[in-house]
């Protein structure tokens, strides 16, 4: 597993240029590992179709058809749209090991991965509102 700051990635602002781009609660999540309170996401019971995409870059993250409802207080999906659209990292904060979840293009924190989540992967990839935007399917999606 790559650790973040051993990443170069294609995209790439100072803070500046991240804190112009994006509203102070995707910043906080996106750029500073934030995380919002549960159930308070826009996303976490939304049932519309469409691809999330990554709010600091617009990287195609995860299908709508992949979401379900852990009961967590997060969007959950149990895959994301490939397996490059993301990047995995061990994260030892808050006195435990979690696994990190980022954009691979962009290096944003979205959330964390779990391993208990449903068929077919068994995984629950838990992340924040503040760091997707719902994009409409377009057609061949």
């Amino acid at each position: 597993m790559k650790r973040k700051h051993d990443v170069e990635y294609e995209v790439q602002k100072d803070d500046e240029e991240w804190k112009s781009l994006l509203s102070a609660e995707e910043y906080r999540v996106l750029r500073r590992a934030g995380t919002e309170r549960a159930f308070t996401g826009r996303y976490h019971d939304c049932k519309d179709d469409g691809i999330y995409v990554c709010a600091g870059c617009g990287n195609p993250l995860f299908d709508a058809r992949t979401k379900y409802d852990s009961g967590s207080g997060w969007p959950s999906y149990y895959e994301p749209v490939s397996s490059q659209a993301v990047e995995e990292h061990e994260d030892r904060s808050l006195f435990a090991v979690r696994t990190e979840v980022c954009c691979s293009r962009c290096g944003g924190h979205l959330g964390h991965v779990f391993n208990d989540g449903p068929r077919p992967t068994g995984l629950r990839y838990c992340m924040n509102s503040a760091a997707m935007r719902l994009k409409e399917r377009e057609l061949g999606d």
